[in-house]
């Protein structure tokens, strides 16, 4: 079975963590959210708490298959200043594992260097935090083993592609048909 990890951070986008955690656990993937603020309960954007399955000192992420960052203001960047969170992203980006980052949050990676040369999107207004990147405006990007999608409103699709990356084609599109999607 397949190991996702998603990063909550206060400020978090709740559709997007929430809707791709769903569409993940759907899709048969083993997905858990982990707190990067020292405390299992963090705080979205729009005041939604949600309880974490795990904080970010104690999860061995070695046999993970990929990371996950919502986006959300300021939730990407209190992603962004979590220094072990980006030596995590660079030690999964070395070994060629999955990484995919939805609204703001894609500004993560485009700091650390991770899209130079890549097709990517992100939510509009934060193009030039891409750096290095072919922008593209479109829900969801996939080029490599990086997926990024715009923002909330293709959060189900954003997902899909997850789904879709770690299971199969196959498997994605039973996901879709049963949220009524394709």
């Amino acid at each position: 079975m397949k190991s996702v990890f998603l990063f909550l951070a206060n400020g978090f986008e709740e559709i997007e963590a929430i809707a791709t955690l769903d569409v993940l656990l759907r899709g048969g993937v083993k997905a858990k959210t982990i707190s990067v603020t020292g405390n299992t309960l963090v705080c979205g954007a729009n005041g939604i708490k949600v309880n974490a399955d795990e904080l970010f000192e104690v999860v061995d992420f070695s046999g993970g298959d990929m990371l996950v960052l919502p986006g959300g203001m300021p939730g990407a960047s209190n992603l962004n200043d979590h220094k072990k969170l980006k030596e995590l992203l660079l030690t999964y980006a070395e070994q060629r594992k999955w990484l995919a980052a939805i609204c703001a949050a894609p500004l993560v990676f485009g700091g650390l260097g991770l899209l130079h040369g890549r097709c990517a999107t992100v939510y509009p207004g934060f193009e030039h935090t891409l750096e290095g990147a072919k922008y593209q405006d479109a829900g969801v990007v996939r080029d490599g083993n990086i997926i990024t999608g715009k923002g909330p409103g293709f959060a189900l699709e954003f997902g899909l592609a997850l789904v879709e990356a770690l299971v199969g084609k196959e498997k994605s599109d039973e996901v879709a048909h049963g949220l009524l999607k394709r």
